[in-house]
């Protein structure tokens, strides 16, 4: 399969158009089952470490789980916002969406007993490869007008035993789907001036530090 200048354009251009979606943007509309297969399917495309494929995703609708995890979310916020005391910004973010998204979805990495090829030096290699399948349904989302927002502000073991997860598994992310009322321009916290972009020459190192 070949691909156009136009395509390489469409891509750069679903790539820039990526937002981390927040709860006071989502709809009150239902994701179709088909919409959400195609996003879950783009989480499979993803490559992975020796072609494990270590990822879970636990599709979560119901009100109650979704309660247990927003209590989680407000108990490790209440720490987050001691951390951030002297910022007023952080204590007027909405920084999730788990009751206003219709989809939430927690990504897990499942491990192996077996040795993983790729994995002998570098043990990450699995959990990084499932970071690879949520963008894949971070872009994929994007395409359908679905908004996704990454929530981290939570207590890992504590989100695992609310989903009964197996002892071999561990969260990579805690994902909000929804329809949205719209899509910033420019990511929020930029445009919030909560950090300043940096450009692509920045991110570069040729060789070696010197």
């Amino acid at each position: 399969m070949t691909f156009t200048k136009d395509d390489t354009q469409t891509l750069l251009n679903i790539m820039r158009s990526r937002r981390d979606v927040r709860g006071n943007s989502f709809l009150n509309k239902d994701i179709e089952d088909d919409k959400l297969k195609l996003i879950l399917e783009a989480g499979i495309c993803a490559p992975s470490v020796g072609y494990s494929q270590p990822w879970k995703f636990v599709v979560i609708n119901d009100e109650k789980i979704k309660y247990l995890v927003e209590q989680n979310f407000m108990s490790e916020n209440t720490k987050a916002k001691e951390i951030f005391k002297d910022s007023e910004l952080y204590k007027n973010l909405k920084l999730e969406g788990i009751k206003e998204a219709p989809i939430n979805i927690a990504v897990l990495y499942e491990s192996s007993d077996a040795p993983v090829l790729g994995m002998t030096s570098m043990s990450k290699m699995g959990e990084y490869s499932v970071v690879c399948a949520v963008e894949n349904m971070w872009l994929m989302a994007r395409t359908l007008d679905i908004g996704l927002g990454w929530v981290s502000i939570l207590d890992e073991n504590k989100l695992l035993k609310t989903l009964n997860a197996p002892k071999n598994t561990q969260l990579i992310a805690y994902l909000c789907l929804g329809y949205v009322d719209k899509f910033y321009k420019e990511p929020e916290l930029k445009t919030l001036k909560w950090e300043k972009e940096k450009t692509l020459d920045e991110c570069i190192v040729i060789n070696r530090w010197e």
